[in-house]
């Protein structure tokens, strides 16, 4: 296993978060010098983190987390992850990785694209991207930062724990999100379940 590069808190600063349908609670928001990406991911946290806090890894996504956007599940997971953190204290990573790492611009041509019938990961595969761009090596560095070593997971996603581990995050076990189906993301849901295994209990999501 690679040693991980070190990443330290840069700087920590209570923030009230406050939802649409009115539920709030504050948490302290930490920056990091020392990210290998370069990136400005943040991390919320929220109590007094337990030896294995519930963490979620949340990808930003602009159109989903701040419009509402019914073409995918982000913004109703980022409320629940919020809820079910605050509730049992934690960390929820803020990543900035829009469209699974290809970019806002990006992610809006593949969604015309999906419009003509191609899948999620279809799309980006035909814009000459890759599926999932993402990499979890920040991630990794802000926990590590923070003092987490080891960890529930908040996520439907296998992959993320897989990563996690291969560099050295002690993921315990996965817990599931909840499933936000809409009129306009189910396809999209049925693709994650059928490309990547995410574990998402519909029955309709599953079939051939």
């Amino acid at each position: 296993m690679p040693e991980l590069p070190a990443a330290t808190p840069r700087a920590r600063v209570r923030v009230p978060l406050r939802f649409h349908d009115g539920y709030g609670v504050d948490a302290d928001a930490v920056t990091f010098h020392g990210l290998t990406d370069g990136q400005e991911h943040v991390a919320f946290v929220f109590g007094t983190p337990s030896a294995n806090p519930l963490v979620r890894l949340h990808s930003e996504c602009l159109t989903g987390d701040v419009f509402g956007s019914a073409r995918c599940d982000c913004g109703p997971q980022l409320r629940e992850a919020v809820e079910q953190i605050a509730t049992r204290g934690g960390v929820l990573l803020y990543l900035r990785q829009e469209g699974r790492g290809i970019g806002l611009y990006n992610k809006l041509d593949a969604y015309a694209l999906q419009d003509e019938g191609l899948d999620t990961y279809a799309a980006n595969t035909a814009l000459g991207l890759p599926e999932d761009a993402r990499d979890y090596t920040s991630a990794a560095q802000m926990l590590t930062a923070l003092g987490i070593s080891s960890l529930d997971l908040l996520s439907n996603n296998p992959d993320k724990a897989e990563q996690l581990r291969a560099l050295g995050v002690d993921v315990q076990r996965r817990v599931p999100t909840g499933v936000f189906k809409t009129a306009h993301n189910v396809r999209y849901l049925r693709a994650k379940v059928l490309q990547t295994q995410h574990t998402l209990p519909l029955p309709e999501l599953s079939a051939g």
